[in-house]
């Protein structure tokens, strides 16, 4: 086989969606595997719909992926010259023909074909229209389109890497357009004169172009290009077996970027929407993946785009993270949050580096750090619905008061001293340590949950826990803590 060379093709219209992304990853995975070329070709020629922030989001987000290109973008729009050349060619073969059919006669007799029951296809008007009818028209300063003047006969086949033999009959295909009325080529034709151009060897993308395979394959043999081999992946499908879409939840890659899911953990994720490794294990490096990857495995059945495991490996991933490396991915939450600067002064960043361990065995994504790590920032506002319960409970705040006063007086505020403190105050009383450590983390943190209270009573310090338990006492003495709170 000679050189696998093969692409990305986004249009600039949206951001990049997630279905595009794992097309992107298969293609690099598939090219890294067999030491072949990945190229970007960014497909602008909607001029209308084409946004240079759309474009600059696509670029980032493969970037962020790590999914890096051998050559240097090619951009359709650069390229007008190539596609009217070719589209002459095809002229001048009889292959194609100018349409003058305006879009308002072209409605008109895809209304009755409706009507009829028929599939609605241009019915090859214009086909039929003599060269001096043609030339007469142009004259005139007619618009037009340019069509492709498909085979009346026969059928068009190909092999799918992934789905096996698949076939269409030319007479269920159109005369399609190839360059639009203002010069512009169409999807189709653009796609095959640039892949050819391109040598692109293995076309990988979403089985929504299946349709499109025998067109461009029609346009192949039209143009004597040799056929790249094709091969189309399942659709991402929603918890519900639908179409992935945004009702499902975020949809473009950079929410999930945003969301604080790592890059390695999307990478993973994404590899497994469709193929899945031979030794059944689910975390895998990119060198892993590279190695194991195998593009005739790819099942042709829709891909499930499973959140809640999306979220567990992203777990896995901020897990494995080291401290410091962790605590820079979070400057950004944390100082949008107004707690710390970005960069973060030596003492935050001291801080922080503390927070950090507490809360990374919790963290799903980095956003999630700011509601756990909140009250290592600020003073609870309220308490849970859990964290009132205990509070409420008989005698909490004599002996909340009483911790505060021992607590004061420790030398050294060390997670093992606090321990201490807490548990003999509670043998003193002749209770269990749970009655004690409970509303001491309801009074210092506002909740029920989190992480072990005696380590996260050392980070907060001396002054932040002795001052919120006062607070808690003075707010059940004062009866602010009322009976429907309770």
């Amino acid at each position: 086989m000679s050189e696998v060379r093969v692409r990305i093709a986004p249009s600039p219209t949206g951001y990049l969606h997630v279905g595009t992304a794992r097309t992107a990853l298969f293609n690099w995975l598939f090219a890294r595997k067999n030491g072949g070329k990945f190229l970007l070709r960014i497909e602008d020629t909607d001029r209308e719909r084409s946004k240079p922030e759309f474009e600059q989001d696509i670029i980032e987000g493969l970037k962020w992926l790590g999914l890096d290109w051998d050559e240097p973008i090619v951009y359709q729009s650069q390229r007008l010259d190539l596609y009217r050349k070719e589209a002459q060619r095809l002229l001048e073969m009889g292959k194609a023909y100018p349409c003058f059919c305006t879009p308002e006669e072209l409605e008109e007799r895809r209304q009755a074909m409706l009507a009829k029951g028929a599939a609605p296809k241009y019915d090859r008007k214009c086909r039929r229209l003599t060269q001096a009818e043609r030339e007469r028209l142009i004259r005139e300063g007619r618009p037009y389109v340019l069509r492709f003047a498909m085979p009346l006969e026969g059928e068009v086949s190909f092999h799918d890497i992934v789905r096996g033999e698949i076939r269409f009959a030319n007479r269920e295909l159109d005369d399609f357009v190839i360059v639009k009325s203002d010069g512009f080529p169409t999807y189709n034709f653009a796609c095959v004169v640039d892949d050819h151009d391109m040598g692109i060897t293995h076309v990988i993308r979403g089985e929504d172009h299946i349709s499109n395979t025998p067109r461009q394959l029609h346009l192949y043999i039209a143009l004597g290009y040799e056929p790249p081999q094709f091969a189309h992946l399942p659709l991402l499908l929603g918890p519900d077996r639908s179409k992935l879409s945004k009702r499902h939840g975020a949809v473009s890659l950079n929410e999930y970027r945003r969301m604080g899911i790592l890059p390695e953990a999307m990478v993973n994720f994404l590899a497994l929407l469709g193929w899945y490794p031979r030794d059944q294990k689910e975390i895998k490096t990119r060198e892993q993946l590279i190695a194991e990857f195998e593009l005739s495995e790819v099942k042709p059945s829709g891909a499930i785009f499973d959140l809640e495991k999306l979220l567990w490996m992203n777990g896995h991933y901020i897990r494995q993270k080291p401290v410091e490396e962790l605590a820079r991915m979070l400057v950004p939450y944390f100082a949008e949050r107004g707690w710390i600067s970005n960069p973060p002064t030596e003492d935050e960043w001291r801080y922080l580096l503390e927070v950090t361990p507490l809360v990374q065995e919790r963290m799903r994504t980095l956003s999630e750090a700011v509601e756990l790590a909140e009250f290592f920032y600020r003073e609870p506002e309220h308490y849970d619905e859990k964290a009132r319960s205990r509070l409420s409970k008989d005698g909490v705040a004599e002996l909340l008061s009483e911790l505060s006063n021992r607590l004061e007086a420790l030398a050294e505020f060390s997670a093992e001293q606090v321990e201490v403190t807490v548990r003999q105050l509670a043998a003193e009383r002749g209770l269990k340590a749970a009655e004690v450590i409970h509303p001491t983390r309801a009074a210092v943190t506002g909740r029920m949950e989190g992480p072990s209270l005696f380590h996260l009573m050392a980070v907060l310090g001396k002054e932040r826990c002795v001052g919120r338990l006062r607070r808690a006492v003075q707010i059940l003495n004062s009866g602010l803590l009322t009976a429907a709170e309770k």
